[in-house]
């Protein structure tokens, strides 16, 4: 592999494009695979505004689903959303060669077995991002804030080629942690994305000032918090009930937020519901831990989330 690996990001939407315009920032040849808004990327490349500066690019190759790559890719980059019926490692299946490695920027617990599992042979990393940014136009981006990465082999470790991807994320202007143990890390990410991104669909999209102050709000957050602890302490990773406090303090510092499951469930876009909340339960069951908060949660919105398929019928 040469000093400027070559990348493919797979579900090129506002993340994806905004890792991708990082890699190109550092000098690496950055490739995407369009399932939608290829025209315009094909014609214009990807437009992003950021407080970094103007991180727009035109990608090395624009692919639809179906063509066929020049050559594989030395990283390929799969940023789409965690959903029932979108099989992952079916869109990732032409684009792989022997010596890929496959990076997921994905949200969501355990959703590294199935890739995992899919190609044994091809390493799998696994990164959490800290970012704001949303698509604002086809082949237009906009980068709020942040944009850390967690990163680290999956299941654990810290290989040479995280290290090498690190020092390019870095490169181009982005803090990235390695770890150890990253399942650990998505479990701690949990903490805040399980109460809150769930919850706040239950409360017709309400951002962390309405959940936090309603009649209520903070003692649910908590309740669901202890709970996710509880989890992840017989999964094998346990964490300092101080913590709590501090999420709770962190997030009443912010600007009333509304998280990204909030907005998908606003624009009518389906939810990550079982990467987010569904598997936390699973294991949890599997353990023998009991999460009534969390099952009821999840039950209500499985509810939900049926009658929104019959009303689309």
């Amino acid at each position: 592999m040469s000093d400027t690996p070559s990348i493919l990001i797979v579900g090129a939407g506002a993340i994806g494009s905004f890792y991708g315009a990082i890699l190109k920032r550092a000098g690496c040849p950055v490739s995407v695979v369009m399932r939608s808004e290829y025209d315009a990327v094909k014609a214009n490349g990807i437009q992003i505004e950021s407080e970094l500066g103007d991180l727009s690019y035109r990608p090395d190759q624009v692919y639809r689903d179906g063509d066929s790559p020049e050559a594989a890719p030395d990283y390929l980059i799969l940023c789409v959303k965690v959903l029932p019926g979108v099989d992952r490692a079916a869109l990732i299946r032409p684009w792989l060669g022997a010596n890929t490695r496959i990076v997921l920027i994905e949200n969501g617990l355990d959703i590294e077995r199935e890739i995992a599992d899919a190609f044994p042979q091809n390493p799998v990393i696994s990164c959490l991002a800290f970012i704001g940014v949303s698509r604002v136009g086809p082949g237009q981006i906009h980068h709020n804030s942040y944009g850390r990465l967690v990163m680290g082999q999956y299941p654990n470790g810290i290989s040479e080629d995280c290290q090498r991807l690190s020092d390019l994320f870095n490169a181009g202007g982005i803090n990235v942690k390695l770890t150890e143990e990253v399942v650990g890390e998505r479990w701690r990410k949990c903490l805040w994305n399980t109460p809150f991104n769930p919850l706040s669909v239950l409360a017709e999209g309400a951002d962390t000032d309405t959940i936090l102050d309603s009649d209520g709000g903070e003692d649910l957050i908590r309740a669901l918090t202890e709970e996710v602890i509880q989890v992840a302490e017989a999964d094998g990773y346990p964490m300092d009930r101080s913590i709590i406090d501090k999420q709770i303090a962190g997030t009443r510092k912010m600007t009333a937020y509304k998280n990204s499951m909030a907005l998908d469930y606003l624009n009518d876009r389906p939810i990550e519901l079982d990467a987010v909340l569904g598997n936390v339960v699973a294991i949890a069951r599997k353990h023998g831990v009991a999460v009534p908060h969390l099952n009821t949660m999840l039950v209500a919105l499985r509810m939900r989330e049926k009658l929104k398929v019959k009303e689309r019928s």
